[in-house]
């Protein structure tokens, strides 16, 4: 498999007959020919899709028996790859329908909310408009799921277990959304979070609305990060630490510089030399969503900002995610935010000075990719603020 695989993602672009990627998906097929129309199982989440918007489709996320199909952080726990994850995401029914962002006197609405606030997956009994076709949608920032398919009923056979604690954060009128969020991190991980805000559960009542999957994902990193950057900021400055690791052929090479908070992300798909983006954020933070990286730039601040919280520091932080061709079909910006975890939980290298640590940096990437990373240091903002400081400090 080439670099243009990795860019392509079994969509076809090159024209050709074969497709490593798509040879790999054939096989699950299998897994829905026995797909009904109308089936009793569990329902560990919702989809909300963002075409059309204000107008949007919800989707009950099902299957006949669940087995970990919803379980992201369980999956990069255990090392789960990305055929494993695949095989369990192809069976997943994504059970349909179409409603207003700001409707929400519909039942099936109020049952994806109840789905959406359940501490496990639901029993639920599903009425389809026809048998699943099989399908595997991608995207780079949500998980893959099985074929969608228009949803005539659904019915919950049991009662859902919502937490006491989610349960008095939903009911409260005035409570904002960011500030549930912040009373519920520490209790709860962020796919549970995405979940709840993105069926409308949170914010003052007559403001809530259903969030896209894709929206809420970047919004609940994003929340969590800026409550996290307040409390970093009240600490001690870090050492000069360099950390390595990765997932899912996604690795991350982080740098900590003793300094005030601030954040800069490189990515670049390895073999494409020249290739790259990045976004950055100083101390006062940014002021407009990170379009060139997206939502991967929240998910691995997100898990930069866990490990400065836990070590009590704060730092000037220089993120280089590497894509290698081991990541040969998308699943969705949680694989950036565990990848960056599996880094900071590596056991960092320390030095004595910046020199010293951007020497091992190069050295290190030319080693283990054979990729030159004075092409993106040559354009690091972080870096050259950096340089300015010290030669004001100087004069």
């Amino acid at each position: 498999m080439n670099i243009q695989c990795i860019k392509c993602k079994g969509r076809g672009h090159c024209g050709r007959k074969f497709c490593a990627i798509a040879s790999k998906i054939t096989s699950q097929k299998k897994l829905n020919q026995s797909a009904k129309q109308d089936f009793f199982g569990e329902a560990p989440n919702v989809f909300i899709g963002r075409y059309g918007y204000p107008d949007i489709n919800v989707g009950l996320l099902s299957t006949e028996e669940y087995n970990n199909h919803d379980a992201p952080l369980l999956w990069s726990a255990n090392n789960y790859q990305i055929q494993q994850i695949i095989d369990l995401r192809t069976g997943l029914i994504n059970s349909s329908f179409q409603t207003n962002i700001k409707t929400f006197n519909d039942r099936l609405l109020e049952l994806s909310q109840e789905v959406s606030l359940a501490a496990k997956p639901v029993d639920v009994e599903i009425n389809l408009d026809k048998k699943p076709f099989f399908h595997l949608n991608f995207s780079q920032d949500t998980m893959p799921h099985g074929p969608k398919v228009r949803l005539k009923k659904a019915q919950i056979t049991e009662n859902p277990k919502i937490p006491h604690k989610v349960d008095r954060a939903v009911s409260d009128p005035h409570l904002k959304a960011a500030d549930a969020i912040a009373g519920l991190r520490k209790d709860y991980d962020e796919h549970y979070l995405t979940k709840i805000l993105s069926v409308g559960n949170l914010g003052i009542k007559t403001e809530r609305k259903l969030v896209p999957t894709r929206w809420s994902i970047t919004a609940v990193d994003d929340i969590i990060g800026k409550q996290m950057i307040d409390e970093v900021k009240k600490c001690p400055e870090s050492d000069y630490l360099a950390f390595f690791g990765g997932y899912l052929g996604n690795y991350y090479l982080v740098l900590f510089f003793p300094g005030c908070w601030s954040y800069e992300l490189f990515e670049t798909i390895v073999g494409e030399r020249s290739s790259f983006s990045t976004d950055h954020e100083f101390y006062e933070g940014r002021k407009d969503y990170a379009d060139n990286t997206a939502g991967g730039y929240y998910a691995a601040r997100h898990a930069v900002l866990e490990k400065l919280a836990s070590m009590k520091r704060q730092s000037g932080v220089l993120a280089l995610r590497f894509i290698t061709g081991e990541y040969w079909a998308p699943l969705g910006v949680w694989v950036c935010r565990e990848a960056t975890r599996k880094s900071m939980s590596s056991k960092p290298i320390e030095f004595g000075s910046k020199e010293l640590m951007l020497k091992y940096a190069k050295a290190f990437a030319k080693k283990r990719f054979n990729f030159d990373i004075d092409v993106l240091l040559r354009q690091s903002r972080l870096l050259d603020f950096m340089k300015r400081q010290k030669r004001l400090a100087d004069f």
